[in-house]
């Protein structure tokens, strides 16, 4: 975890030299719905092991 916040705010350093503000922001809410959706499918994947184990 503590590596992909580490990515994340070196990319901001980043772009924040790199882009104006608007596209900072819209990179920036890509970025967070890309680490979301990565959340929501690991939420996923371990419910379905659950399930998985529950039914053996």
């Amino acid at each position: 975890m503590h590596l992909a916040q580490n990515v994340a705010s070196a990319l901001r350093m980043a772009e924040s030299l790199l882009f104006a503000g608007g596209q900072q922001t819209a990179r920036r809410n890509a970025w967070d719905a890309v680490c979301e959706n990565r959340r929501h499918a690991r939420d996923r994947q371990e419910s379905e092991r659950m399930l998985l184990r529950a039914v053996r």
